[in-house]
């Protein structure tokens, strides 16, 4: 399993790590390489771990999952987060979001389309329940305008990050130097009115530029 999806199991309920590392165990392409039972466990987990993907309820007693998405956020941990939870109140799932995760599922999912979704959060992509996403685009849609602001390099830049590109990766497809690439996504947030490289990525989508 050298190419195998490194993942660490962060919630609060051991059944609920069990029934996960019991049904994740069996995929050919997911290793589980440990757990945590809140968010500061975690955090620290993820650091002597270094995982490829978490999985992270929301709700802890002794560290949330947001809390432990900024900590992550400031370690520069690479690890992608995808949240698990029986949350699902915008109020509670969007600072989740905008504190890093790359997405969301209920903790009701079928245990085949989390084994896809942790698979497609490895890959780089934002996966969000749809009435979230919709929430968020709807939002973004009076800047539907704007699109007409950006040069042709941050349209470039802008369909990278909508694919779940980091700076780096993004200035080496582009030849350009990371600084470079930090400005150039600084000003399409500031032409677009956005918040964030996850609001980025979902404004991309809507108005066609990630294709």
């Amino acid at each position: 399993m050298a190419d195998a999806i490194r993942v660490l199991l962060v919630d609060d309920h051991q059944v609920v790590r069990r029934g996960l590392r019991t049904f994740l165990e069996v995929q050919d392409d997911i290793e589980v390489v440990g757990e945590a039972a809140d968010g500061n466990e975690g955090v620290a987990r993820a650091e002597e771990l270094r995982p490829d993907v978490i999985l992270m309820d929301v709700k802890m007693p002794g560290g949330d999952g947001v809390e432990a998405l900024r900590k992550l956020s400031e370690l520069g941990n690479p690890a992608r987060v995808l949240i698990v939870t029986s949350f699902t109140e915008r109020r509670t799932v969007v600072p989740a979001l905008r504190a890093g995760a790359a997405g969301y599922v209920h903790k009701d999912i079928d245990p085949g389309a989390l084994a896809g979704a942790i698979r497609s959060v490895h890959a780089g992509h934002v996966l969000l329940q749809p009435e979230v996403a919709g929430a968020l685009l709807a939002q973004q849609e009076s800047g539907g305008g704007r699109a007409g602001t950006l040069t042709e390099r941050e349209r470039e830049v802008l369909a990278l990050i909508a694919r779940g590109r980091s700076n780096r990766e993004i200035a080496r497809a582009l030849v350009l130097s990371e600084k470079t690439v930090k400005t150039h996504v600084s000003n399409i947030l500031m032409k677009l009115d956005l918040a964030d490289r996850t609001q980025a990525a979902l404004w991309a989508v809507r108005h066609g530029i990630s294709d």
